[in-house]
């Protein structure tokens, strides 16, 4: 038997490893070349095109829809309750806005963004026309870290960190993740790390007896209902839907900043004796953050709080003061998936669970959000199980505008699988909410 030098023996190795790295099938140029550039060539920003969006679209000026109660509308409660209502946003009631951003790059990969936009969404388009755009036209889009700082820097000087402004930035962050994931070819929770579950359990909205009844039998273990006046009537009307519910699930309430610090701890006592409530949703004005640590003390149902917040500053504020036993951030207002991310990740250092505030939006909204519920560990429920009317816009959470809607089941929503955010727009049907 002939004896073969280690030299002869590594020449043999390395001709069987390189031959069965030969393809059976001819592999073009062009692939190669793809295979060889992907992940280490530019891709630069060539356009970057908001789109401003009302379903139905209106005869006239967006502003036309715009609404608020009269000034000097009252809470219309007993005694000292009985003070300015300050807890009425603005409205487009009959109407749903929202803005959506498409970023275009040089290599042809696009990505869809939003912004959490449901009233004059026109401003969110300006913001990114006369301020992103010129920033970031000409940048690697891959990117996506620095491209977020670079926006969030262009005013944090002047003191923006809020408003039209994170939810402008969230719009074109998300955009970013869509071509990244893109590019290299995975879904964007991939890029987040994976995920540690294919769905997220929804809630239903309710608003009676009979439709809770209905909710819990179609597979909801979850609702939500307002609750704003501390009246006794008011109050059995939640108890009545607590009852149906009993230990099937649990009963969320949103009171959406309506009530006083003193207020608020009455009525969340009074829920804590229900035993089936998951949470007590903006419980007090958004500005009140030092009254939010001492409710959550004296409560033992859990107190959310968040959907107002815009960054991971005023989160930060907020674990440290254990201001909230579970968030809501809305990745269309605090700034995308960049931002969003951070926030989840420090929620989890606190012990604090979180759910993402998912609004009036369109896919772009839901599925990016969808991808960072997943690839985070202390995601526990996701906003807007409900699907009413598979043919209609709102009704349909925005599917009718897809090619493949994204799945949704009574309880819970699966996250999509496609690249990027996994969601492709049917341009027709795109065409008729596009206002500007």
């Amino acid at each position: 038997m002939t004896t073969h030098s280690r030299r002869d023996i590594l020449k043999w190795g390395c001709a069987v490893a390189a031959a069965s790295m030969i393809p059976s099938s001819k592999v073009s140029a062009e692939q190669r070349l793809a295979q060889a550039t992907r992940g280490t060539s530019p891709l630069k920003i060539t356009k970057i095109e908001p789109f401003v969006i009302s379903t139905p679209r209106p005869e006239g000026p967006l502003s036309d829809n715009v609404e608020m109660p009269p000034v000097g509308t009252m809470t219309g409660r007993a005694g000292i309750g009985n003070r300015l209502n300050h807890s009425f946003p603005s409205r487009t009631p009959g109407h749903s806005q929202t803005m959506l951003v498409k970023v275009t790059t040089d290599q042809g990969i696009i990505g869809w963004g939003e912004a959490h936009a449901p009233v004059a969404p026109s401003v969110h388009a300006e913001i990114i026309k006369e301020l992103f755009a010129p920033i970031l036209i000409g940048e690697d889009a891959r990117n996506v870290g620095p491209l977020w700082d670079k926006m969030y820097s262009s005013q944090r000087l002047r003191g923006y960190a809020t408003g039209f402004y994170t939810e402008s930035i969230a719009a074109v962050d998300i955009a970013l993740w869509d071509i990244l994931g893109k590019f290299a070819e995975v879904p964007v929770y991939q890029l987040l790390g994976g995920k540690y579950r294919d769905s997220v359990q929804t809630y239903a909205g309710v608003g009676s007896v009979e439709a809770a009844e209905e909710l819990m039998q179609q597979g909801f273990a979850a609702l939500k209902m307002g609750f704003n006046k501390a009246s006794s009537n008011n109050f059995d009307y939640v108890k009545q839907i607590s009852d149906v519910i009993g230990s099937r699930g649990q009963l969320m309430i949103d009171s959406l900043g309506a009530f006083k610090l003193h207020e608020a701890i009455q009525v969340g006592r009074r829920f804590d004796e229900l035993g089936n409530i998951g949470w007590f949703e903006d419980a007090l004005m958004p500005e009140d953050t030092m009254s939010y640590p001492t409710l959550t003390e004296a409560l033992d149902t859990a107190v959310c709080v968040g959907e107002t917040y815009s960054n991971r500053f005023q989160f930060r504020d907020l674990f440290m003061k254990r201001g909230a036993d579970v968030v809501n951030p809305d990745v269309c207002r605090a700034a995308g998936i960049t931002e969003c991310k951070r926030i989840a990740e420090m929620a989890e250092t606190f012990g604090i669970l979180w759910s993402p505030h998912v609004s009036t939006g369109l896919p772009p909204y839901v599925a990016a959000s969808l991808h960072l519920a997943v690839a985070t560990p202390n995601a526990v429920i996701i906003e807007g199980g409900n699907i009413h009317n598979a043919t209609d816009v709102r009704g349909s959470r925005g599917n009718i505008l897809l090619k493949q809607p994204i799945e949704y089941h009574p309880g819970r929503a699966v996250v999509p699988e496609g690249h990027g955010l996994g969601i492709e727009f049917d341009d027709k049907e795109l065409a008729k909410v596009i206002v500007s």
